[in-house]
Formats: C-alpha cells, structure tokens, sequence
C-alpha cells in the first residue's frame, strides 16, 4: 500500500483511541490531530485545514451526527469517515445522509482502516482538483 499523506482530524471521546490511531497513521505518513469533544472537533474542524475527518459517534457533550451536520451546514468540504461501535444499520444510513463519506464499526481490522483512509483522502483530492463540493461516498456500510 503506497505511504498517505495528508491531514487528519480523529474525534473520539476515548484519547486512547485517537492517540493509537496518531500512531498507526503517523507510521503510513499521515499528520493527526485529535480533539475529544464535539465543541473541540467543531474547533479544530473549522479553524484548521484537514484532507479527513474520522470521528466516533457517542460524546458527553453531543453525537458524531450532530458534528457532521454543523460541519456540513458550516461550508465545511472536508471528507468525514465514522469510525465507531455503533453498528445499527438505520445510524450508518443517516450518517451518510448527514453527509458522511463512509462508515467503519470498530473493531476494525487495519488494512480496512488504512484503505479506506487512503480512499476518501484521495477521493478528497481528486474533487478538490475537479472544483466538486464534496467527494463521492466509498465506504459505504
């Protein structure tokens, strides 16, 4: 698999996750930065350029779908992949109504992860470079 580059964005309400996932896309090229919470997601999202957002779905101070629908309503172009245990088929269908490009349940096995991170970035660019708004959804569930 060709080295990523880029730069990702991982909420997730669990530092461990977001910190083993710096780590494993650190190592395939990839620069990450974490926020924990909805408000500092939204932050980050809107303050700083990034080719991807990963994000979980359960926070204390709101839900993945909520923060995709602000970002989506914000003008925000960045790719969002979901990155979560939830795995009831009707969440996976309206995250992708709220404009997310793909959805992968944890566990996730790491060559899923990987290719589906190198596809929406990638996607991303290639969109970016067509003038289109958004990139077509990929990792469908």
């Amino acid at each position: 698999m060709e080295k990523g580059n880029g730069r990702i964005l991982c909420v997730d309400d669990h530092k461990d996750t977001c910190e083993m996932l710096a780590a494993l896309l650190g190592l395939e090229g990839y620069q990450v930065s974490q926020a924990n919470t909805v408000s500092d997601g939204l932050c980050a999202a809107l303050s700083e350029p990034f080719d991807l957002i990963l994000l979980d779905w359960v926070f204390k101070d709101g839900s993945g779908i909520e923060l995709c629908k602000m970002l989506c309503g914000a003008g925000v172009k960045t790719p969002i992949l979901f990155y979560s245990g939830i795995v009831d088929r009707s969440e996976m269908e309206a995250a992708m109504r709220a404009g997310a490009q793909g959805f992968l349940v944890k566990p996730v096995d790491i060559d899923d992860l990987l290719g589906s991170v190198s596809r929406v970035v990638s996607n991303g660019a290639s969109a970016q470079q067509r003038g289109s708004a958004r990139p077509p959804a990929n990792s469908s569930p």
